[in-house]
């Protein structure tokens, strides 16, 4: 079984929102900093929003094309983070995957040890 799941993918029209949500059934994702990234084909995967463990100070990052309208989140009684997602916009597609690891500095996929399968996100009219 996969550490972290993904869900919530799917078909939205622009301007709309989406709410993905990672579980883990590995480990307790408050312990760990998590994130969530995107690809698409041919492109390298890019670090859409982390947020770090509680032990920490929870603190956050987003990357800049998707500042202001994604919102990282955790709920650490369902062991789960959500990325709430706003003005959805066509080059937000991609498949999302999230990741968990010990700590983050850049919010980059090498920071991270454990990743999901993915949801695929498409935004269209």
């Amino acid at each position: 079984q996969d550490p972290l799941v993904e869900s919530g993918g799917g078909l939205v029209q622009p301007g709309g929102s989406l709410r993905l949500s990672c579980l883990g059934t590995g480990f307790i994702l408050d312990y760990y900093a998590v994130g969530w990234f995107r690809q698409v084909p041919g492109k390298e995967r890019e670090g859409v929003a982390c947020i770090s463990s509680s032990e920490t100070d929870g603190s956050t990052f987003y990357g800049d094309s998707v500042k202001g309208r994604f919102t990282i989140s955790k709920n650490k009684h369902q062991n789960t983070v959500y990325l709430q997602m706003n003005g959805l916009k066509p080059e937000d597609t991609a498949v999302y995957s999230c990741a968990a690891g010990a700590s983050y500095g850049e919010c980059s996929p090498p920071e991270f040890g454990y990743w999901g399968q993915g949801t695929q996100v498409t935004v269209s009219p």
